[in-house]
């Protein structure tokens, strides 16, 4: 049966091979929905960066102005919760996952992505009834929970790094299982036991900050490309007739998409806040060591 071609709302929970969609193995496998947006996303950020900065000048244009604006407001952002002495090692990374994410956020509400794809049409239903979709052709990069675990995982190993550059090794795991409060002597000895119970809770928080950092980032952007693709199809859900369930389609989703604008935004921000959160409790001197 030749594939066909088809506009809906859709998106499933995993993002399936684009080049094996009938369960055929080839050697295209990788190449997921979601990765192919990831490569034209990264591309698209890297082009518009290398045309706002390729002519620099004193007066800015209205390219190098936005372009400056967004790093400044970034770099300010950032420096005053990680400090001084970590800004020039952390920007690149922390504001490169921002302007990532809030890319690919909103690319994600662009019509087409995740709802053009290859499927079927159920038999009897009008030429403009939804479709079932098998396999989108684009769909959101940060619907993935690969791509969000990924992300996650690439900024704990900085972190790792970072924390243990700046502070060293016995100063980062004395800041984990090290008595706090500044007790000595007996007390000290007393409290070892429960500082490093503590420790070890501790621990156990670092490792699941991946998750926690990926799974917060994937619920939002999958729950609210769910809830657009609910609203386009509600028509049809509640039984409406075919020309008004398709004009519902097109109207009600209208209020939703301003929602998810702002989500994107701040969920990108949240996720580079925690990023920047994590380096600044890991690799801030104790104010002794400062004197």
């Amino acid at each position: 049966m030749p594939l066909q071609l088809f506009l809906a709302a859709a998106i499933s929970l995993d993002a399936p091979s684009l080049f094996s969609m009938d369960g055929n193995e080839t050697y295209a496998d990788w190449l997921t929905n979601s990765i192919l947006v990831s490569v034209f996303m990264s591309t698209l950020v890297v082009w518009l960066c290398r045309r706002a900065t390729r002519k620099m000048t004193i007066v800015p244009g209205p390219e190098q102005n936005v372009f400056e604006s967004v790093v400044e407001g970034l770099y300010d952002m950032l420096e005053a919760i990680v400090g001084r002495h970590m800004i020039s090692r952390v920007f690149s990374l922390l504001a490169t996952l921002f302007i990532f994410i809030l890319v690919s956020n909103w690319f994600g509400l662009l019509p087409g992505v995740g709802s053009i794809g290859w499927g079927h049409r159920e038999p009897g239903t009008l030429p403009w009834s939804v479709p079932n979709i098998e396999v989108p052709i684009l769909r959101p990069t940060t619907a993935d929970l690969n791509m969000t675990l990924a992300m996650a995982l690439v900024f704990m190993g900085f972190w790792l790094y970072w924390a243990l550059s700046e502070v060293g090794l016995v100063q980062f795991l004395n800041h984990i299982f090290g008595v706090k409060g500044g007790l000595k002597g007996i007390m000290a000895l007393l409290l070892v036991p429960i500082f490093l119970f503590v420790g070890v809770m501790e621990v156990i928080s670092i490792l699941f900050r991946p998750v926690s950092l990926s799974l917060r980032l994937f619920g939002n952007v999958f729950a609210g490309e769910t809830l657009l693709s609910s609203m386009i199809t509600l028509g049809r859900e509640l039984h409406f007739p075919e020309w008004l369930a398709y004009l519902a389609s097109v109207t009600i989703p209208i209020p939703f998409y301003f929602l998810e604008l702002l989500v994107g935004f701040l969920q990108a921000t949240v996720f580079m806040l925690l990023c920047a959160v994590y380096i600044q409790l890991a690799t801030t001197h104790d104010e002794e060591e400062a004197h």
